[in-house]
């Protein structure tokens, strides 16, 4: 398989308007403008993300101009492409403080030598009604309330405010105005991406692309999602994302080494070897994965992490100890008091993407715990781990 075929099959769920169009355009090398834009929505980008950054590397490799695009614009309104309510209205403040660790973070995939990076509120803050006036006249509101979580929200009675109406479209200047031959994003982008294409082809009558990529699937099988607390996170610990890859399910194996790895198509295992040693093979896959986002000692140090703490039950290396009584709470003010989050915001964000357990169980804001003085608990708060000494 060639570079452009493996391009455009690997991880890729669907090519508007036609893949062979597009394998024309890359094969008449023309250097195309290629974008993947990441809204700052939360503080942190998970391994479904790395599937189109993996992709967008691949174009800067073959040497096209190629955009990291970070919505601190659009995170203002939130997309609601797969979500059945209205996303929280964010401030200023903090978008910024969520996309200030995203560069760093995306480093682990992209090579910023080859990669731009831009924010689109250079263009999108600049507007004037008058433009934003101009551009609704080329979009249709009952294209926007026909999509399916729209219509079911308006079924159910719930609200959709009118910026809601307005994402796509601010989407859709985005790819204008960089004069996009090319937009990578998730299958549920598919309308916004739709919106860029419409501009392009309306107000400079150019025919542009959409290469639309596979979901990975989080750890409980649904799509890998900031809100579902079933994320795998590039800046977790090497041991961390080793633990959450080896909980997924035997059937996602395959579709991780495809879409969250680099292994050579010829490398990655069959699905008949992966039922004779799913437990083997799901050890490869995670050494793959750690090894690319860290280090292969990193990988082997998690390995043999995972094999003391999880399979045969032991703690951690090294483990801090917090003495509390048998009536304690964990709450904001308990993270913020121990060091295990920087402020209270930061820690009611830590619950809100179910980042707080206790003996492996997720534990909610201000919930308390039953145990008896004398007991040992092991509290994880996102990346940390500490023994709860009860008295």
């Amino acid at each position: 398989m060639d570079q452009i075929e493996e391009l455009l099959t690997r991880a890729v769920a669907n090519i508007i308007p036609s893949k062979n169009r597009l394998e024309e355009k890359l094969k008449s090398g023309e250097k195309l403008n290629v974008y993947l834009g990441i809204d700052p929505t939360a503080i942190k980008i998970h391994l479904g993300h790395a599937v189109p950054l993996r992709k967008l590397q691949r174009f800067a490799d073959l040497g096209h101009n190629v955009t990291f695009l970070i919505g601190d614009f659009t995170a203002l309104v939130g997309d609601t492409s797969d979500k059945d309510s209205e996303r929280p209205i964010l401030t200023k403040e903090e978008i910024e403080e969520n996309f200030k660790t995203y560069k760093s973070q995306a480093q682990k995939l992209l090579n910023f030598s080859k990669v731009n990076i831009r924010y689109n509120s250079e263009w999108l803050s600049k507007l004037t009604y008058a433009d934003v006036f101009k551009l609704k006249q080329q979009f249709s509101l009952n294209d926007f309330i026909s999509r399916e979580l729209i219509k079911k929200r308006l079924e159910d009675g719930k609200s959709i405010r009118l910026d809601e109406t307005e994402y796509p479209i601010m989407q859709g200047y985005d790819s204008y105005f960089m004069d996009t031959d090319l937009q990578i994003g998730g299958t549920d982008q598919t309308f916004n991406m739709q919106a860029g294409r419409i501009l392009q082809r309306k107000l400079r009558n150019k025919e542009s692309f959409i290469l639309a990529t596979e979901f990975l699937m989080g750890t409980d099988g649904r799509k890998m999602s900031k809100s579902w607390g079933n994320a795998i996170w590039l800046d977790d610990t090497p041991f961390e994302m080793f633990r959450k890859i080896m909980a997924i399910n035997d059937d996602q194996i395959l579709n991780y080494f495809n879409l969250a790895t680099n292994t050579p198509i010829d490398k990655i295992p069959t699905e008949e070897e992966i039922e004779q040693n799913p437990l083997n093979i799901k050890k490869r896959l995670a050494t793959a994965i750690v090894s690319e986002l860290h280090s292969e000692g990193d990988a082997k140090k998690a390995e043999k992490e995972f094999e003391r703490v999880v399979q045969k039950g032991e703690l951690p290396e090294k483990v801090a100890e917090i003495t509390v009584n048998e009536d304690g709470v964990i709450d904001d003010d308990f993270l913020v008091e121990h060091g295990l989050a920087s402020s209270k915001s930061d820690a009611k964000r830590l619950f809100d993407q179910n980042g707080v357990s206790l003996n492996g169980t997720g534990i909610k804001l201000g919930e308390g715990f039953a145990a008896n003085s004398g007991e040992d608990l092991i509290l994880s708060v996102g990346k940390k781990v500490v023994k709860l000494n009860v008295t």
